[in-house]
């Protein structure tokens, strides 16, 4: 496929003005304080499911409006790390099973994979958490659920269950972890950046190819879904178009990306078509905390794969021993 986007250096620079509610702020405030008003205690299940080197939990946790969440924790077997990073699935995916998800483990920390509601049915091994709210008419796929209204859009759910699953392991006893880091790959990248706006004293983000990223910039711009389940949509809703740009906004990673101090590694791909690097700069450059990008030049939506996890533990650790030593 061909470079689509802006050159290199000038993505270095893009900085696109982004539709910022004026009530963004007081929102999200309401929206969390609502849901841990219905928030209960975690529950961690141990479980054995095959692998044998690590300690596994099944957990079930309070997300949006009370709902149960279900995630895994798992963490090297005979160990305490001091770091948990908190990862976030891709588009459609779900939490699968454990000895899918030992990366993080293997490389020294305690980890936390959340299940995405409503989806896990698209590819991988399945997920297991549904979502019981209902909505407006919409596209196939999740982009267009509850597009017309802010409080009733899908992703209010999935941003809430991430910022109280963050509550869910720091309320924990089972959880020793003194850092929390979250991370994830495409959608996961988004709902990291969202959390990273939300949540105070985060480690580190580590946002991977992240979807969700200045809405107005990707729609249109490229022709792969997810983004063109919104085309779809307004297609066909045609009197919308203000409206559901005015809903996005509230969800826009670049948003909460101003409001996020955490240290962040960013990663994109200049072939990605899906996640077209001009929206994975503009929250790179909008993010208010220190924020370093790799940039996988002849890759599409797969990214660095690999070789970026290896970027990742390096840069990740150095951050942590200099957090040690501040301190």
């Amino acid at each position: 496929m061909p470079f689509f986007d802006l050159a290199l250096t000038e993505l270095q620079s893009f900085k696109p003005k982004i539709t910022e509610p004026d009530d963004f702020d007081e929102f999200w405030k309401a929206t969390l304080t609502k849901s841990r008003s219905k928030a209960v205690p975690a529950i961690f299940t141990k479980v054995f499911l095959g692998v044998s080197e690590c300690e596994t939990f099944d957990v079930t946790f309070s997300g949006f409006n009370g709902d149960p969440i279900k995630a895994w924790y798992i963490t090297p077997k005979g160990s305490n790390p001091e770091t948990i990073v908190v990862e976030f699935n891709g588009y459609g995916g779900g939490r699968g099973f454990p000895h899918e998800r030992l990366a993080w483990v293997s490389a020294g920390f305690s980890y936390f994979f959340m299940d995405t509601r409503g989806q896990g049915s698209n590819w991988g091994s399945g997920g297991h958490t549904a979502d019981p709210f209902g909505s407006q008419p919409h596209t196939p796929g999740s982009m267009t659920m509850g597009i017309t209204n802010k409080d009733d859009y899908y992703y209010r759910r999935v941003f809430t269950d991430a910022v109280l699953a963050i509550d869910a392991i720091r309320e924990s006893a089972l959880v020793s972890a003194k850092s929390v880091v979250v991370t994830g790959v495409s959608q996961g990248g988004g709902i990291a950046i969202a959390v990273a706006g939300l949540v105070e004293n985060l480690s580190a983000a580590l946002p991977d190819v992240p979807f969700l990223q200045n809405f107005e910039g990707a729609v249109g711009m490229t022709s792969a879904d997810p983004y063109q389940e919104i085309v779809r949509y307004l297609s066909v809703h045609r009197d919308q178009i203000e409206q559901v740009f005015k809903t996005l906004s509230y969800f826009d990673g670049v948003n909460f990306a101003k409001r996020a101090t955490a240290p962040a590694l960013f990663s994109t791909a200049l072939m990605d078509e899906i996640c077209p690097p001009s929206t994975v700069f503009a929250a790179r450059n909008h993010y208010q905390g220190k924020a370093d990008i790799e940039v996988y030049r002849f890759n599409g939506h797969e990214g660095g794969q690999g070789h970026h996890f290896l970027k990742q533990i390096t840069w990740l650790k150095q951050i942590l021993d200099k957090s040690i030593i501040s301190k």
